[in-house]
């Protein structure tokens, strides 16, 4: 169960506040990882692939990525698609956390390999819950090192 101790989260999420919430419930949850947030896709993408500003920085493995779906520059199941067709990171865990909940993208981002989906929930209470029952459910996962 160590593994999941050196895993570094890539959070992908555009709303600010709704950042700061997941992070901080994450931490009352006692997940303490690595926790990189990015606030578009692309550079969501830029960090998987080590583009754009994260050129000359190194990669952290093993990930997992918690990933919006409404975001600017690309949107989540843009990055998702990108992220499963690529040998490179097709194994890194994809955990989509997003407002929208229809039966047609909760399909979709399966489809395309995420591996968990789930509605943040509207009200404050609520969601802060929920990314606490996230983080217990965070502190169990492994995940298949970057090499």
């Amino acid at each position: 169960m160590e593994n999941h101790k050196r895993i570094t989260i890539l959070l992908a999420e555009d709303d600010l506040g709704h950042a700061k919430l997941i992070q901080k419930n994450l931490k009352r949850a006692g997940i303490n990882n690595p926790i990189v947030h990015v606030d578009d896709g692309q550079k969501a993408v830029d960090f998987l692939f080590g583009e754009g500003e994260y050129k000359d920085q190194t990669h952290p493995t093993p990930l997992l990525v918690l990933l919006d779906l409404n975001m600017p520059v690309l949107d989540g199941q843009q990055v998702l698609k990108r992220m499963k067709e690529n040998e490179k990171t097709q194994r890194i865990p994809v955990i989509i956390l997003t407002t929208t909940s229809t039966a047609r993208e909760v399909k979709l981002c399966y489809d395309l390999g995420c591996n968990l989906f789930i509605s943040k929930p509207v009200e404050y209470e609520e969601f802060c819950e929920a990314i606490k029952k996230l983080g217990l459910l965070l502190e169990i996962v492994l995940v298949p090192d970057g090499e």
